[in-house]
């Protein structure tokens, strides 16, 4: 079943046990990443939840959507974007019977650094980092849910040493996580989508 509101995008199947969540980047909407988690959720056999959440502020030049401002980043917005994501996603678990520990998050550039900031202090299954970056004094929590971190080895839009110092910060906190690098910049290439579906695959068996 399919439901399109005004700040969100659901898909659900029947007996539906796990929801992917999909935060969309700078620029983009709702709509942008729903082909990709249709995918990631086709390759499972069990039933999903698949919502696609709008940012909440208008891009600058009017088309699009923006978590926060960017250019030039506006960091002191940051703390409340990601304290009112978070209230979203506990809002999701308890409109249904799926709960926050069976959520899993998909974020593409500033959606995945929205992502990577929420699940510090939520109890996630599982979070996909596609071409992240962290926040500014962002520090993982040693309870963090497992990541994947993905980026491409050019990206011109946010550096990969965006994904390095992820890695480092998370590695600090003895975190688990993986990072699967690619050649190529800022996008979802077509080759590391099959990565993605195995690794949250194997997030699935620990659930």
């Amino acid at each position: 079943m399919l439901v399109v509101i005004q700040d969100l995008v659901r898909q659900t199947s029947p007996g539906a046990s796990y929801r992917l969540v999909l935060l969309h980047g700078w620029g983009a909407d709702m709509e942008d990443l729903l082909p990709l988690g249709e995918e990631l959720v086709n390759a499972t056999n069990i039933p999903w939840e698949l919502i696609s959440l709008r940012a909440p502020h208008e891009h600058p030049t009017g088309q699009g959507r923006q978590w926060y401002g960017l250019f030039p980043p506006d960091w002191q917005a940051v703390p409340n974007a990601v304290a009112s994501l978070k209230l979203r996603l506990l809002g999701l678990a308890l409109n249904t019977e799926i709960p926050i520990e069976k959520t899993f998050l998909l974020g593409f550039s500033q959606g995945a650094a929205m992502a990577i900031s929420a699940a510090t202090e939520l109890p996630l299954a599982g979070v996909v980092s596609c071409s992240g970056y962290p926040h500014p004094e962002w520090v993982p929590s040693t309870t963090m849910p497992p990541i994947l971190l993905t980026h491409g080895l050019i990206d011109e839009v946010v550096p990969y040493e965006a994904a390095q110092e992820l890695s480092k910060l998370l590695k600090a906190q003895s975190g688990d996580f993986v990072l699967n690098s690619f050649e190529g910049g800022h996008t979802i290439p077509l080759e590391i989508i099959p990565l993605i579906s195995q690794q949250i695959a194997s997030w699935l068996v620990k659930n």
